[in-house]
């Protein structure tokens, strides 16, 4: 456990983080060798499938994760208070409310999954593969979220490496399965979604083993094994706006991806390759939001005022150091490492378009590191509706740029459509940053 309202906030912040980091990429890494197995051992249609399909499924489970996010800010003001009743009694109401509403949600996108991919457009040739992998990676979502969960549950007392170990477990799982069944037994790209959701049992079952076994602080008692109907509304109350925060992401990526695919298969799959990128840019500058989120809940919780604003400064510091190196990588690598995801007809094209998408957004980058940033900053307030706010303008207007430049710009258009947004999301919330801070008495 880590305790964040002593001590200098570099340190807890750094140390916090770089686990996080390692393990969005260590995650992010498998879904590229997974894109890159499909691509090269099945081929580009393979490839333009689980393109399709990463949006849908990460609708379901960025929302997931944002109720965790939102009960991780509750947890972490629970432990900066020591009170570690109301810790156990906010995780168990959490477990069992997502539970059963992601059992619910599973089992409704499994049946909706056609008329999904019928409103996206989606190709004739690929769209019988694309409909049994949705359905197959839909079944992973409650163990998604009971990992989630737990992880949250540890990150909110400041243990951040655990929830990595099991991560990196599941991960090098999978991409051993998915060498074997798709590259070596050659099973199609079905298999690969039956392998991503016996990595996503595993790691669930090992996050509880250990906190059963290693933190009893968590734990909760067999009498709060129900549904506290107070916390639940302010899990609710935290963790509502930010799942669907987190869903309204997708959901423009999920639109974007429409228009996409009316450009045809080599820009779907390009597509697919470069958004992996973007993920390595977007994703660990989320972990470092996250980690801000948490400083400030507990200094929050312990009423530490004159500590969030120096930890909210070295939170930025961090965003930016990050995409100097992100952004340093795509721009001097960017025709490589489109290439590692498609050989054969049309790779010269693939590769061509992706390159030129990255040499664009390897400056862009930098909107979402100081987004992600203050994004961090609200959570860690409590203040989910202004990040709510602040997400929904910039995907709506990404989504509305994407429909205008991409017919016009192809791929390049979509980039375009990416700062844009960013740049209106910055324009809302500094200037609403500036007014908490004076409200809350804390020191420009």
């Amino acid at each position: 456990m880590r305790d964040m309202t002593v001590g200098s906030p570099h340190s807890h912040l750094w140390r916090y983080a770089l686990p996080l980091l390692l393990g969005n990429w260590l995650q992010l890494a498998y879904n590229a060798v997974d894109s890159i197995i499909a691509g090269r051992f099945v081929g580009k249609e393979a490839l333009a499938a689980e393109g399709i399909a990463g949006p849908v499924m990460n609708l379901v489970i960025l929302a997931i994760t944002g109720l965790c996010i939102g009960a991780g800010v509750l947890m972490s003001e629970a432990f900066g208070a020591k009170d570690f009743n109301r810790l156990r009694q906010t995780l168990a109401t959490t477990l069992l409310f997502g539970a059963i509403v992601c059992s619910i949600v599973a089992v409704v996108c499994m049946i909706l999954t056609s008329w999904i991919l019928h409103f996206m457009a989606v190709p004739e040739e690929i769209f019988d593969i694309t409909v049994v992998y949705l359905r197959i990676t839909f079944l992973g979502a409650p163990f998604t979220f009971f990992y989630n969960a737990l992880a949250a549950g540890l990150k909110s007392v400041g243990d951040s490496k655990t929830p990595l170990k099991f991560l990196a477990f599941s991960a090098v799982l999978n991409a051993v399965l998915d060498l074997i069944f798709l590259g070596l037994l050659d099973f199609g790209i079905v298999c690969s979604a039956v392998t991503t959701v016996v990595a996503e049992v595993t790691s669930a079952a090992l996050a509880c083993s250990y906190m059963i076994r290693k933190v009893p602080e968590l734990c909760p008692e067999r009498k709060q094994w129900n549904i506290n109907h107070v916390l639940l509304g302010k899990v609710l109350q935290y963790g509502g706006p930010t799942a669907l925060q987190q869903a309204v992401q997708p959901i423009g990526k999920v639109l974007i991806q429409g228009q996409v695919n009316a450009l045809g298969v080599n820009v779907i799959a390009a597509y697919n390759a470069v958004t992996r990128v973007d993920d390595f840019a977007c994703i660990p500058e989320q972990g470092i939001s996250s980690s801000i989120s948490t400083y400030i809940a507990q200094n929050r919780g312990a009423e530490k005022k004159e500590r969030i604003r120096s930890g909210f400064r070295a939170g930025i510091r961090l965003e930016i150091c990050y995409w100097i190196l992100i952004g340093t990588v795509a721009v001097l690598f960017r025709t490589p490492i489109v290439s590692m995801f498609v050989t054969g007809e049309g790779a010269k094209e693939v590769i061509a378009l992706g390159s030129r998408y990255l040499g664009y957004m390897a400056i862009f980058y930098l909107w979402p590191a100081m987004t992600n940033g203050v994004q961090g900053f609200f959570r860690g307030m409590g203040k989910m509706y202004t990040t709510i706010l602040g997400t929904t303008l910039q995907t709506t207007l990404r989504t509305i740029c994407t429909f205008i430049l991409a017919p016009r710009f192809g791929i390049v258009g979509i980039a375009f459509s990416c700062v844009i947004g960013w740049s209106a999301m910055l324009l809302f919330e500094v200037p609403y940053y500036v007014i908490t801070c004076r409200k809350q008495e804390l020191k420009l």
